[in-house]
C-alpha cells in the first residue's frame, strides 16, 4: 500500500468513526428532549376566563381551551349555555405533559381554586351553567378525582362538586380564548368584582394551595 492509498484509508475511517459519534449525540439528544404525550383533563369552576388562567400558571400544563361540556346539543353557543336550560358547563379543557404534572396535582389545584361547598353558582355566577364538575374521560379518571373528592368532603360539611363523564367537550368562541391575556384590564376588574380570590382564601385559609 503506498502512501497515498494509505491516507486515503486512514481518512475514510476517521469519517466513519466521526458519523457514527455524531449519529450517537443525535440519539442522546433527541432521547434527553422527548416529550410524553399529551394528555387531556376537563375542569369547570365557574366562569371559564378564571379557571384557564389559573391553570396557565401550573408547571406541565401545555395548552388550555375554554369552552362547554356536559350537555347534549351540538356546538352550543356561549349564549344558549349562559341563558341557562342546556345543561352545558362552562369549562376548560386542559392540555398537560402527565412526565411534569400527574393528573392527580391537576384535581388537587382544581379544588384549591374553587369553591367547592356553593350549589349551582361559583362567585358571583350563579346558574347549573356556573356549577363545579370535574368531568372524567377514562375510569382512571374517575377513580382518581372520586379519591380526592373524598378527601374534600372531609374537609367541610357539605361539597357539591360533581365527578361525571364527559359528553362532548366544545371550544368557545375564539374571543373567549385567552380573554386574561388579551383584555388584562377587563378581566382583572371581573375577577376582583366576582370576589373570586377573596372567597377562594377564605375557603381555604387553613391550607396552603
Amino acid at each position: 500500500m503506498n502512501t497515498l492509498s494509505g491516507l486515503l484509508l486512514l481518512r475514510h475511517h476517521v469519517s466513519l468513526q466521526l458519523c457514527k459519534l455524531c449519529f450517537s449525540m443525535m440519539a442522546l439528544l433527541f432521547a434527553s428532549t422527548s416529550v410524553a404525550k399529551p394528555e387531556i383533563a376537563i375542569f369547570a369552576g365557574g366562569c371559564f376566563w378564571c379557571v384557564e388562567a389559573d391553570f396557565d400558571k401550573l408547571k406541565g400544563v401545555i395548552s388550555t381551551t375554554s369552552g362547554f361540556d356536559g350537555g347534549q346539543i351540538k356546538n352550543p353557543t356561549y349564549e344558549q349555555v349562559s341563558a341557562g336550560g342546556t345543561n352545558y358547563v362552562e369549562s376548560v379543557l386542559v392540555a398537560f405533559d402527565p412526565e411534569q404534572v400527574s393528573y392527580a396535582t391537576l384535581v388537587e389545584y382544581y379544588f384549591h381554586h374553587i369553591d367547592p361547598t356553593v350549589k349551582d353558582k361559583q362567585f358571583c355566577d350563579e346558574g347549573r351553567q356556573y356549577r363545579s364538575v370535574i368531568f372524567f374521560l377514562n375510569p382512571e379518571q374517575k377513580q382518581v378525582a372520586s379519591s380526592i373528592l373524598e378527601k374534600i368532603k372531609k374537609k367541610f360539611p357539605i361539597v357539591y362538586t360533581e365527578i361525571i363523564p364527559s359528553t362532548h367537550f366544545y371550544p368557545a368562541e375564539t374571543y373567549h380564548q385567552d380573554y386574561y391575556r388579551k383584555n388584562p384590564l377587563r378581566y382583572k376588574y371581573y375577577r376582583y368584582r366576582c370576589g373570586r380570590d377573596a372567597r377562594i382564601h377564605e375557603v381555604w385559609e387553613h391550607e396552603q394551595s
